[in-house]
């Protein structure tokens, strides 16, 4: 048995604080494999770089593992990256410690190379850690060398997912900040949206993991720590084959009085739907909807148009639903002509709220990044480490700015730049607010056909 020390390196609060659920999740596989864990969140500790140092002296692990969330905020208009602190506090822990440091999480697996030397690592794990951080520990005690980069050989299914391992300390700072606590039904997307690295870092397809075991999640949570409101991070929850709705319908069999949203993609959302889901506890939900005109959509690859959007969205409303739209302006096949299209099509979307964003992070691996060497935005190669956003050579990026601002000026319903989210949250939750908080911008009518 080993004493582990696990390190959340993340500290972005935008839109709103999430539990690390990836760290529970190996918390958990190193637990079963009868190791001894500690968690430790940076967010949690106040940022406090004294408080980490004092946990590695205090703990005094044989192994330290560091997960990294975010490359940075993907907002162009005030970028803030991450990996530098990550690097910090791997500075912080080997003025403590002997102790091997193991890299991980999504923003690792994304660029792995560039990361682990950036941030001074000994060793990483790329993609779904699990297995892979159990086999690296149990390889070095037995004084084997393995790889400095470790790559998963195959993906997990849903079977073999295992719960997360949660710490009592960090769910009741998540529930002071946010109320919500995060939860998987399942990884993987299916989709070809050109800027997105689910694909990469999840899978191709979904892995669902079996309705009865993630409502056992729900309610031993609910139970042991007096959670009663979730946040379920699929990259897509209503996926085509149903398996969310067996997710919903164990929630109602149980008749679990709890609260959850989710993402969701507008496509085929129907009112029969929204209501079943409601009936389980769902009280709002975050679209994908991420681009404004056909056009765009097209170029995205998204695979639906914006009249799917607005269907999704008067399907919410007629069942009191709040829900909110996250488009991005700027991306290929953009022009002048797209954004006032764009623009008097987001008119159409009443009762909703809309976050709008300028450029499109560039990522590795993705078609958009090779769209962007194309058309001559970046040079083959360059590092991503550092944010790059897509800006459409169609378009003039302060015109548009002004434009997106001029139609939703005076509208508390409409965000832009995402800073000002940012800006009214903290304002909100000064005065006690807890939650996603957009919710509370959305005023329905007393009727709706």
């Amino acid at each position: 048995m080993k004493r582990i020390l696990l390190v959340s390196s993340n500290i972005t609060v935008e839109p709103y604080p999430v539990y690390p659920l990836g760290l529970a999740v190996i918390a958990a596989a190193l637990a079963g494999a009868g190791h001894e864990v500690a968690q430790f969140d940076f967010l949690a500790s106040g940022e406090s770089e004294e408080l980490l140092a004092e946990r590695v002296t205090d703990f005094a692990p044989d192994y330290v593992c560091v997960s990294i969330r975010n490359l940075d905020n993907c907002d162009s208009l005030t970028v803030t990256g991450y990996p530098e602190i990550t690097r910090r506090l791997i500075v912080v822990i080997r003025e403590q410690s002997t102790a091997p440091v193991i890299v991980g999480g999504p923003a690792f697996s994304i660029m792995p190379e560039e990361l682990l030397a950036y941030t001074g690592a000994d060793y990483g794990i790329v993609g779904e850690g699990e297995r892979l951080v159990c086999e690296l520990i149990s390889n070095l005690s037995e004084g084997i060398s393995p790889p400095r980069i470790l790559y998963s050989n195959g993906l997990l299914s849903g079977v073999e997912m295992i719960s997360p391992l949660y710490s009592e300390s960090m769910i009741a700072f998540y529930l002071e900040q946010s109320s919500m606590i995060n939860l998987q039904t399942k990884r993987g997307c299916p989709h070809g949206c050109i800027y997105c690295s689910y694909p990469t870092l999840e899978g191709t397809r979904y892995r669902c993991r079996d309705p009865k075991t993630v409502v056992d999640d729900l309610e031993r949570i609910n139970t042991k720590h007096g959670v009663d409101s979730f946040f379920f991070t699929d990259s897509v929850f209503n996926d085509s084959d149903g398996h969310y709705l067996e997710v919903v319908e164990e929630i109602i069999r149980r008749n679990l009085s709890l609260r959850w949203c989710c993402y969701m993609r507008p496509e085929g959302v129907r009112r029969q739907e929204i209501a079943l889901m409601k009936r389980s506890g769902l009280y709002a939900v975050e679209l994908g909807t991420d681009a404004a005109s056909d056009t765009t959509l097209r170029s995205l690859g998204k695979g639906f148009t914006f009249a799917d959007a607005l269907e999704a969205n008067r399907a919410c409303i007629a069942e009191r639903l709040p829900c909110a739209h996250f488009v991005m302006f700027g991306g290929p096949g953009e022009t002048m002509e797209t954004i006032a299209e764009g623009l008097k099509n987001l008119d159409q979307l009443e009762h909703t709220v809309v976050f709008a964003f300028s450029g499109i992070r560039i990522l590795p691996g993705t078609p958009l990044l090779a769209r962007a060497v194309r058309d001559g935005l970046m040079a083959d190669g360059a590092s991503l480490r550092d944010p790059v956003y897509y800006l459409s050579p169609g378009v003039d990026v302060q015109k548009m700015n002004d434009m997106i601002q001029t139609a939703f000026r005076r509208r508390r319903d409409r965000i832009f730049p995402p800073s000002e989210a940012q800006e009214s949250r903290s304002i909100m939750h000064r005065f006690g607010y807890r939650g996603l908080l957009w919710d509370s911008l959305i005023k329905f009518p007393k009727e709706y056909r």
